[in-house]
């Protein structure tokens, strides 16, 4: 096989846009712009289905395992997208290719790894490494509560995941149990990057109406703008949802009306009400150190930091698994069922197509284990690249005839480039009663 070597001038990784891409990017093995180029043809057949792990508006979340090339034998989630159900509206085009760039550009321990991405004419395809330990959701359901170690632990990664977000600045907008994973271990990872919102740092502010009503903060809510902090009235949300029977509702969330049951600790009880406050300048985390002002809380004072993101600290639940391929701590309405990539016959218009111009994606770890470099044959001319994730939106029409609460009536500025503001649903909350 040949080695495809960077001509001198190639200053940026090429991605090529037809069906079964052929990937080129930048060998991570050296720092020159000489560097080799490795390339690897991927696509569906790529990969054997296994099982049915998730499914959504857009399209279906399945574990499967590589059949060819690199890395065979290994297993993986992929997520598969719908083209022409994401085109409908372009916010969605616009929040599939946000994830996509996110997942390409962040590394953290406690943050989901993509590993290839590619399209075919009518679907999105994104590879992810598996988490068979399934969402934290589901194990807070069987808990009901955690004890404070227990929370102490998830939120600690939650806060380092967040935290790096931060500085990259990136906010991310939908923090809650059903987007947290764990992994084979216990380790969190955050998943579903499809309402983050790039380039916020110090001073920038955005309005679009987006997140998950139980964990929205109230800026959110009024529109009056937010920025990262947002992400720490989350946080404080899902703290109070992992440590007693409740939720904050939207009638709490503006009224700051919280009751804390008596059992909480001292400690626990302090965090909960500094992350929880209306004003987002009075809220913890709200000053440039982000969260540093987190880390140092007492709630915390038993966590060794680096232990914490090196790994070091023992989880407090390791998912019982008898094999890589073992999705029992998946729901089994899904699992359950036959996994079948419907066939792609869908078409979209030219100008939706190059909407997803760029989106293959290889990761540096796979082109590290490369032994040897792949053929390449140049079959189309260089794209520049763009990006991923869906949603599925409610209007703020179904919003309002769900709940008492009154949205202003002006429209505030929209982001740069953005479209109407979006919203997700909040979760079934017949699922949050069946909690003992």
């Amino acid at each position: 096989m040949n080695l495809v070597t960077c001509p001198p001038f190639l200053l940026e990784p090429i991605f090529f846009t037809e069906s079964y891409k052929l990937t080129l990017t930048h060998s991570p093995l050296s720092n020159s712009l000489l560097s080799p180029l490795l390339v690897e043809r991927i696509g569906p057949d790529s990969f054997e289905l296994l099982s049915v792990l998730g499914k959504g508006g857009y399209g279906k979340v399945f574990q499967v395992r590589k059949v060819q090339g690199t890395q065979t034998g290994k297993i993986f989630a992929m997520k598969v997208l719908k083209k022409a159900k994401i085109v409908c509206n372009a916010k969605d085009t616009a929040h599939t290719r946000a994830e996509r760039e996110i997942l390409e550009t962040v590394r953290h321990p406690f943050i989901v790894d993509l590993l290839y991405a590619f399209q075919t004419g009518g679907k999105l395809y994104l590879i992810l490494e598996c988490l068979s330990g399934g969402e934290l959701f589901m194990q807070l359901e069987k808990e009901g509560i955690f004890m404070e170690d227990t929370a102490c632990f998830y939120l600690g990664e939650i806060v380092l995941a967040l935290g790096h977000l931060h500085s990259n600045g990136i906010i991310y907008r939908d923090l809650k149990p059903e987007n947290i994973m764990l992994n084979h271990q216990g380790h969190i990872k955050l998943t579903d990057f499809g309402l983050c919102k790039e380039s916020i740092h110090d001073g920038a502010v955005t309005h679009t109406f987006c997140g998950t009503i139980e964990y929205m903060a109230p800026e959110i809510l009024t529109r009056t703008g937010h920025n990262r902090v947002v992400d720490w009235w989350s946080l404080g949300a899902l703290m109070y949802d992992m440590m007693t029977e409740g939720w904050v509702t939207i009638d709490k969330i503006l009224k700051c009306k919280v009751n804390l049951p008596p059992y909480l600790t001292l400690d626990a009880r302090d965090m909960i009400k500094k992350l929880l406050k209306k004003s987002p300048s009075q809220r913890l985390g709200s000053s440039a150190a982000d969260c540093k002002d987190i880390q140092k809380h007492p709630f915390f004072r038993h966590i060794n930091w680096d232990d914490l993101l090196n790994k070091r600290c023992e989880p407090p639940y390791k998912p019982c698994l008898q094999s890589d391929e073992d999705v029992s701590q998946f729901d089994t309405r899904f699992t359950k069922q036959t996994p079948v990539d419907s066939p792609d016959d869908s078409t979209i218009s030219h100008q939706h197509e190059h909407a997803f111009a760029g989106f293959t994606y290889v990761a540096p770890s796979v082109l590290e284990s490369l032994k040897e470099g792949f053929s390449f044959e140049p079959r189309t001319r260089p794209v520049r690249r763009h990006n991923s994730s869906p949603r599925t939106p409610i209007s703020e029409s179904d919003l309002l005839s769900q709940t008492s609460f009154r949205l202003p009536p002006t429209t505030p500025p929209t982001d740069n480039g953005a479209t109407q503001p979006i919203s997700t649903p909040g979760r079934n909350k017949k699922q949050k009663g069946n909690r003992r």
